[in-house]
C-alpha cells in the first residue's frame, strides 16, 4: 500500500527547488497571473462549498 508519509519529508530546499523550476517554466511575469487564478479558483470553490452548506442546512431546516 502506498504510504503518504513521503509528504512530511518535503523540507525548505524541496520548497526553494520546486519554485526556482517554476519561474524558469512560466517566467517572472506569467507568474503573477498564475497566482491570481489559482486565488479566483480558490475562492470560487470557497463560495461554491459555503452555498452547499447552506442549502444544506435550509433543506434540514425544512424538514423539521
Amino acid at each position: 500500500m502506498l504510504s503518504f508519509n513521503f509528504l512530511l519529508a518535503i523540507g525548505p530546499w524541496q520548497v526553494v527547488l520546486v519554485a526556482v523550476v517554476i519561474l524558469l517554466l512560466f517566467g517572472g511575469k506569467k507568474i503573477p497571473e498564475l497566482m491570481k487564478g489559482l486565488g479566483s479558483g480558490i475562492k470560487e470553490f470557497k463560495k461554491g462549498v459555503k452555498e452547499e452548506d447552506e442549502g444544506l442546512d435550509d433543506s434540514s431546516d425544512k424538514e423539521s
